[in-house]
């Protein structure tokens, strides 16, 4: 049997517990909150924070950061074009299965091509996609540099590298947009509960 029948014969198990059910468990509808920009615009410090800050509040999240996945289910994937494109479609199958579970999902990823993030917005459904413009600037991240990426990038050492030798598409009609040169992590972390806040289940 070769791949493609493995692809065909196959048939989605639906689960016993209703969305309308999970929702009303978790006291929130599923979302994922998109959060896209260079290396160093401070993505992952958002989206840790508001993780935090959801969970004292008492909702089902997780985050899903891209160098974590590039460490298990993404490990075998490099950074050419075509290898972005099935990193941001796994990860946002990921995400689309966490929402399915009733959980609200930060993703936390470069994601520089517009047709990427698109298809994320497509698998994971676009009334529950959120898309997170952290519009720092490259000059700003790259005096940041909090992993010394851009120095290694400027030295040849990391090919492929976004803002460096590779580009960024700045997203045409982001939900919301960040500028963290501008905010500070807590005022960006308000701002995600703004768009957050009608996917609460109000009793």
């Amino acid at each position: 049997m070769n791949g493609s029948d493995c692809a065909t014969n196959l048939t989605w198990c639906a689960s016993s517990v209703s969305s309308q059910e999970r929702n009303e468990f978790f006291s929130q509808k599923p979302a994922t909150l998109w959060l896209t920009g260079l290396s160093g615009a401070g993505k992952s410090t958002i989206a840790r924070e508001f993780e935090r800050q959801l969970i004292h509040a008492g909702h089902a999240v997780f985050v899903i950061d891209g160098d974590n996945l590039r460490q298990g289910l993404c490990k075998n994937l490099g950074f050419s074009p075509g290898d972005r494109s099935e990193n941001i479609r796994r990860a946002a199958e990921v995400c689309k299965l966490l929402n399915e579970a009733g959980m609200l999902v930060i993703a936390s990823f470069v994601a520089p091509y517009r047709a990427d993030r698109a298809m994320a917005r497509e698998i994971v459904g676009a009334d529950q996609f959120i898309e997170v413009y952290v519009s720092t600037s490259l000059h700003v991240c790259e005096e940041r540099d909090p992993k010394g990426l851009y120095k290694k990038a400027r030295a040849g050492e990391i090919p492929n590298f976004t803002g460096v030798s590779a580009p960024f598409e700045e997203p045409l009609q982001p939900d919301l947009v960040l500028d963290t040169h501008r905010l500070s992590i807590d005022e960006s972390v308000a701002y995600l509960w703004q768009v957050t806040e009608p996917y609460f289940v109000q009793h």
